[in-house]
């Protein structure tokens, strides 16, 4: 095919480049470097991430002292939220997949620090252990969730000490809950329900990101509203952030074509596409040294480019070398 690198840029964004490795001798095409924005790494293998494509995650509810004692400089980079912070008794510490050592129930909305079961001393323990969000669960379906004093004091903590604050809204009216407490960012495209027009202008007017996970659905009433739910956020010019919940059901470990191909049904799609999946957030930038690289030639048209993104691996950006004839 005749190698256009002006006509691969208008399909998979600026940074998109033919290429070849050096040490392997294919062609192919490099991108830069994909985040999943929501995983549970003591839930999966994630050995297989690098190969499969992924080379950051956001830990979006694990062990902090066990996500602290990670070496920092590894692929994939890590980010954390450490704990959920929840109500006594919520969501998810009734899973059976949630040990307590990656819950912290909040039994006392104190903005002080070192109140014993406070508001500002989950965050503040969160933090301490190097979290660079912080996660707090509105999960009205299976009990209680945080009343509106105790997620205020969340917020305003984390907000202090720089960390933006990701919920986990399900139920009758939680997103709403949400955004009108200020949160930054969704963990789940919200999927109980159709979200006001008025609710996603706001969530773009502020700068709150979306985090896709629109492939964990087994109920299709809950599949069709985040899907629609997603699909105005973006045409809105909202964030939106590839994210696989991994660890939730029997799904690859890498690149999940499913969420890919329900991103794209979304209108997530192409340039689109590849900045959410490229998106280091909430890092400032992506992980240093490495690259996609997905070998043969690339796609013409933009309904070939989420099963083509199935190839995707991560290697080292040393190995590439540019070849744009």
């Amino acid at each position: 095919m005749t190698r256009d690198p002006f006509a691969l840029r208008d399909l998979l964004g600026p940074d998109a480049a033919f290429c070849r490795r050096a040490i392997t001798g294919e062609h192919g095409v490099s991108l830069p470097p994909f985040t999943d924005h929501h995983v549970h790494l003591h839930l999966i293998d994630e050995t297989s991430l690098a190969a499969g494509g992924i080379a950051a995650v956001l830990d979006l509810g694990g062990d902090p002292l066990a996500l602290a004692q990670r070496d920092p400089h590894g692929i994939p980079r890590v980010a954390y939220a450490g704990a959920f912070l929840t109500a006594p008794g919520g969501y998810p510490s009734e899973r059976s997949w949630a040990p307590p050592a990656v819950v912290r129930e909040i039994t006392d909305p104190s903005a002080h620090p070192g109140v014993a079961g406070g508001a500002a001393t989950a965050v503040d323990e969160q933090a301490s252990f190097g979290a660079s969000v912080i996660k707090v669960a509105l999960n009205s379906t299976t009990g209680p969730v945080p009343d509106a004093a105790t997620l205020a004091a969340v917020i305003a903590t984390a907000h202090e000490r720089g960390l933006p604050v990701v919920a986990h809204a399900e139920g009758e009216g939680m997103p709403r809950l949400a955004a009108d407490a200020g949160v930054d960012a969704f963990a789940h495209t919200p999927f109980s329900g159709i979200v006001d027009r008025a609710v996603i202008v706001r969530a773009v007017a502020t700068g709150q990101v979306w985090i896709s996970t629109l492939a964990i659905h087994d109920d299709p009433a809950a599949a069709d509203a985040a899907r629609a739910n997603l699909a105005a956020f973006a045409a809105a010019g909202g964030r939106v952030l590839y994210g696989t919940d991994l660890g939730n059901g029997q799904r690859p470990v890498g690149v999940v074509p499913e969420e890919i191909a329900e991103l794209d049904s979304a209108g997530v799609r192409g340039v689109a596409l590849i900045t959410a999946m490229a998106d280091p957030w909430p890092a400032a930038a992506p992980p240093s040294g490495v690259s996609t690289f997905i070998a043969g030639d690339p796609p013409t048209d933009l309904d070939d480019v989420a099963e083509w993104l199935r190839g995707a691996t991560v290697v080292p950006t040393e190995e590439l070398i540019h070849d744009e004839r």
